[in-house]
């Protein structure tokens, strides 16, 4: 059965098809973390404009772990699964440390062309359904975050909940 997954934000409803036949460890991943409830209450922690939006990390339910916000995940990480599915807009795919194989829960929603990813970070999905909210998520006004970079919201950008549906 083929499955969509409705990201419902404090911004509005943004839905994604998933690839299973180029990521299946990953996209089993993210639908298990997303029946069990771990990205509710979770934010957008990390928005670049024109690049990407990135969320996922359980530390952004607590304002007050703010300065490790980035550094979060499940408790355990997965297999890179990379694969020739460009990073253009709308593609979302895991984030991870330097390591290839440090993706846990953290995942970014492109918002351009990301080509330059393509074969370095795990492209899992695409969006189907509610580009608008992704156009407004990304231009949320950004201030320096703890390394300098201006992707830190200067407002949250929540993220109510992820619910897996059939497509």
């Amino acid at each position: 059965m083929n499955e969509v997954a409705h990201i419902l934000t404090t911004e509005g409803e943004m839905v994604f098809e998933f690839w299973p036949d180029v990521a299946p460890r990953t996209v089993e991943n993210f639908k298990a973390l997303a029946r069990k409830g771990f990205y509710d209450g979770t934010c957008f922690h990390r928005i670049i404009q024109g690049f990407m939006i990135q969320g996922g990390d359980p530390l952004t339910k607590d304002p007050n772990a703010e300065a490790r916000w980035g550094t979060g995940g499940p408790g355990y990480q997965i297999k890179a699964e990379f694969n020739d599915r460009s990073h253009q807009r709308g593609v979302i795919s895991m984030a991870r440390a330097q390591h290839p194989d440090s993706a846990g829960s953290q995942f970014f929603i492109c918002d351009g062309d990301a080509s330059f990813l393509d074969r370095q970070y795990t492209a899992f999905g695409r969006m189907i359904a509610g580009e608008e909210v992704l156009t407004k998520i990304a231009a949320t006004p950004v201030g320096p975050n703890s390394h300098g970079e201006p992707s830190k919201p200067l407002r949250r950008i929540g993220v109510i909940r992820i619910e897996i549906a059939p497509a």
